[in-house]
């Protein structure tokens, strides 16, 4: 801030250079141009105005510094000049001179003494004085009285070096020869051209009376507190006089002229009290001066003058003016960043006048000081729009008197926003499910993101990130709206071919620059059922009959065997339950309806047949439900030749039509009958094995081949010793797999050959085989409960 002074004489015409401001603050005209330089002030605006094009200061009225200061000497104007972008202010001083251009005048035109012939040499009279606008040397110089014949004129200097006017008895006067008197009394100024002003004086010469009345001081003192009620003593003057009667009646006046003193002030004539009868105010007038006059009735007169001080009370309260101010500011505005510049005063004087401003807590503004009660208002923390996007800054402002005065004014503050907040998810992560066989373009789930900035800055819009699902973009199984967020399936889903599967989705802003975040999402395929249960077990082959086998001996709970069956669904979809649906005897077989497990229900009789067709029902627990069904033969019997003669039978005649050619080649080959028995038994053997391979290495479905444990032989030799079968398994995890030993009585499988009549001369030719004693027999097959390759391996020590 800047400070530039000027001088300039009163009663210059309009349009006259006050000064060049622009050249003295060392400003620029753009500058000034550019900054919308105003004038800022509260009373002297309509004297001096501010051309910004020229950078000049001009009078824009004519000033009367006698109107403008009355009597003070020092006549100043005092305005700032305000600038913006950024935010200056200047103080400018404007010093008014005094010309002489009033002369001095008297408030009566003629004045009127009594005076006693027996008056003394050397009584004084005051005179009235004469008022001159005009400051200064420019002010009344002397006073001049003529004629000089009896009377002399005697100025005498007050403490505030005001003259007093007084009128000295100098020749004694004579009521006989003269009495009458006229004189003339002269104010003269000091100015150029000087000037005058002139009261007439009449002088009425009475009989004797030769003691003028004596004031007990010549100078009083006295204070008042401003806004004092009226009717309030403010001093009491007192004058005696030495005669007596009516010569010692004294009557007391007050004798000040061109003010206002005798409006706020009156004298008790008889008593001389001064008493208030108007307002006084401090800020308006400090101190008053008043002129009493003691008057006998003889015409003799003495004066005193009363000096009241008037004391100052807290009556004003502070005034805030706000200069400039802005109404919008950004949120990253920088610290100390000026919003508002404010100018504060006071009437009041000393403590009362001392103000200290200041602003609401917890607001991220504060105000700095500057000298001459201007406060600027500044930041003083960062802004967050977010946080608050508009303030009500109270600034408020109290003086130090007792009790204090305080005022205050709400400013109100927009913040404008700025793209500082990147879009944020309602979730960290999403999870979403959809039904498997869904329609294409169904919307899966809404992802939804927020942004706290504003208006475009808050736009939010989704995009999906590039990624592979399985080697395939994730763009064809999936959108994203770019407006809403909808995910929407854009193939249809199998739960068989994948289950799950993530990506990521992209919330972008439309700020410049843009800000964005991203959110993982999940998609879970929930499954459907729309696969039919499988059976894995017991295998049904087209060219081979598989049986179970169950000794006449088995005991009720007898287990024969385990339908073992899977659903590639999941959940309660591949929840499995297993129903005999028929059976081709009376009841004797029963299905676990949870693990599939066939076992006896009740004691073999004899009247069971050997050959049992179960058919059992694998249902699973969807909604709709789907099954299988599985036909699972059984054979009861004790010994090979009473299976083999029921299921060779039944197999052939279940294959007679699938054999018919080559029964016809057999038919042809009669003549050589022996021949054609040899190759055939050697090539059934090979079929046999061919067979067994293919079922044993090459089926996707398990095998169990089937020794039986213990049977009687059909030449009555007796009983076969026991077999002992031992299991090897073997499987990429056969570390963790377990072997066991010596299991005998397992539940077994027979499998037989229905397309080859000499099943039995097979066997005799194979006895050389199974005589060694030492000769194990191996065989690998799938074991359905263990989903593991084992390796059988069978001894016999007893062969046919």
């Amino acid at each position: 801030m800047g400070q530039v002074s000027y001088s300039i004489p009163e009663e210059m015409s309009r349009g006259s250079l006050v000064g060049n401001i622009a050249k003295d603050l060392g400003l620029e005209i753009r500058r000034l141009v550019a900054g919308k330089a105003k004038i800022y002030t509260r009373s002297s605006d309509r004297y001096v105005e501010l051309n910004r094009e020229k950078g000049v200061l001009l009078v824009k009225e004519r000033i009367d510094r006698e109107a403008l200061c009355s009597k003070t000497e020092l006549c100043a104007l005092e305005f700032q000049i305000i600038l913006e972008n950024p935010m200056e202010f200047y103080s400018v001083t404007v010093q008014i001179t005094d010309i002489n251009d009033h002369a001095p005048i008297f408030e009566k035109e003629e004045i009127q003494f009594k005076i006693s012939e027996s008056a003394a040499l050397g009584a004084k009279f005051v005179l009235s004085k004469a008022v001159d606008l005009d400051v200064g040397i420019n002010g009344i110089k002397t006073y001049e009285l003529t004629p000089t014949d009896n009377f002399a004129l005697k100025l005498n200097k007050n403490t505030d070096a005001n003259k007093n006017v007084e009128m000295v008895l100098q020749k004694p006067l004579d009521r006989e020869k003269q009495e009458q008197i006229s004189l003339v009394l002269t104010a003269v100024d000091g100015g150029e051209p000087q000037m005058t002003g002139t009261m007439m004086i009449q002088i009425t010469v009475l009989d004797h009376n030769d003691n003028a009345p004596v004031f007990t001081q010549h100078v009083y003192k006295v204070s008042a507190s401003e806004n004092s009620p009226k009717g309030t003593v403010v001093a009491i003057v007192t004058a005696s006089d030495a005669d007596i009667d009516l010569n010692a009646k004294l009557a007391y006046s007050i004798t000040n002229t061109m003010d206002d003193v005798r409006k706020i002030f009156e004298v008790n004539k008889s008593s001389g009290e001064i008493h208030l009868i108007g307002e006084i105010d401090f800020e308006h007038s400090q101190r008053f001066e008043v002129d009493i006059l003691a008057s006998d009735d003889g015409g003799l007169t003495d004066s005193c003058k009363l000096i009241i001080e008037v004391q100052d009370v807290n009556d004003n309260k502070p005034e805030i003016n706000i200069m400039s101010k802005s109404n919008v500011i950004s949120e990253d505005a920088k610290l100390s960043t000026v919003v508002t510049m404010i100018n504060i005063e006071d009437l009041d004087s000393g403590e009362n006048g001392q103000v200290n401003c200041f602003v609401g807590d917890g607001l991220p503004f504060s105000l700095k000081s500057s000298k001459n009660n201007f406060y600027t208002l500044v930041t003083d923390s960062e802004l967050d729009r977010e946080s608050a996007s508009e303030y009500n800054i109270s600034v408020s402002c109290s003086d130090e008197g007792v009790p204090s005065l305080s005022s205050s004014v709400t400013l109100t503050l927009q913040i404008s926003d700025v793209n500082d907040n990147p879009p944020v998810f309602e979730r960290s992560s999403y999870e979403a499910y959809i039904v498997e066989n869904n329609t294409p373009g169904l919307s899966i789930f809404t992802v939804r993101a927020t942004d706290a900035d504003w208006n475009q800055n808050a736009r939010v819009s989704y995009i999906l990130e590039d990624s592979s699902v399985n080697g395939v973009s994730v763009s064809s199984y999936v959108s994203v709206s770019a407006d809403s967020g909808v995910v929407h399936a854009v193939r249809s889903f199998d739960y068989e071919q994948i289950k799950d599967f993530e990506f990521r989705v992209k919330a972008q802003d439309g700020g410049s620059p843009p800000l964005s975040s991203n959110v993982t999402v999940k998609i879970l395929i929930q499954d459907q059922n729309d696969n039919p249960p499988q059976v894995l077990y017991p295998v049904q082959t087209g060219g081979s009959l598989v049986a179970e086998m169950v000794p006449r001996s088995a005991d009720v709970g007898y287990l024969v065997t385990k339908v073992v069956a899977v659903d590639v669904d999941s959940g309660q979809n591949a929840w499995l339950s297993y129903k005999l649906q028929r059976a081709t005897d009376r009841p004797l077989f029963e299905v676990g309806l949870q693990n599939g497990e066939i076992r006896t229900i009740r004691q073999v009789t004899d009247k069971d047949a050997v050959k049992q067709r179960l058919s059992v029902t694998v249902e699973d627990n969807g909604q709709p439900s789907r099954s299988a069904t599985v036909i699972v033969n059984v054979a009861v019997a004790d010994s090979f030749p009473e299976v083999m003669s029921e299921f060779t039978d039944f197999a052939q005649d279940k294959e007679y039509n699938d054999n018919l050619t080559f029964y016809l080649v057999l038919a042809l080959a009669v003549v050589s009958f022996l021949f054609i028995t040899c190759l055939v038994v050697i090539i059934s053997v090979k079929i046999y094995r061919w067979r067994q391979s293919r079922v044993l290495y090459h089926s996707n479905l398990p095998v169990i081949p089937y020794y039986p444990p213990r049977y009687s032989d059909t030449l009555g030799t007796g009983t076969l010793q026991h077999v002992y079968n031992y299991e090897m398994c073997r499987t990429t995890d056969s570390r963790k797999s377990d072997c066991k030993f010596g299991r005998a009585g397992s539940q077994n499988v027979l499998i037989m050959d229905p397309s080859s009549t000499g099943t039995m001369q097979r066997m005799q030719s194979e006895k050389s085989i199974l005589d060694e004693p030492d000769s194990p027999l191996e065989v690998r097959t799938f074991h359905p409960l263990r989903n593991e390759m084992c390796l059988y391996q069978m001894t016999y020590f007893q062969c046919l």
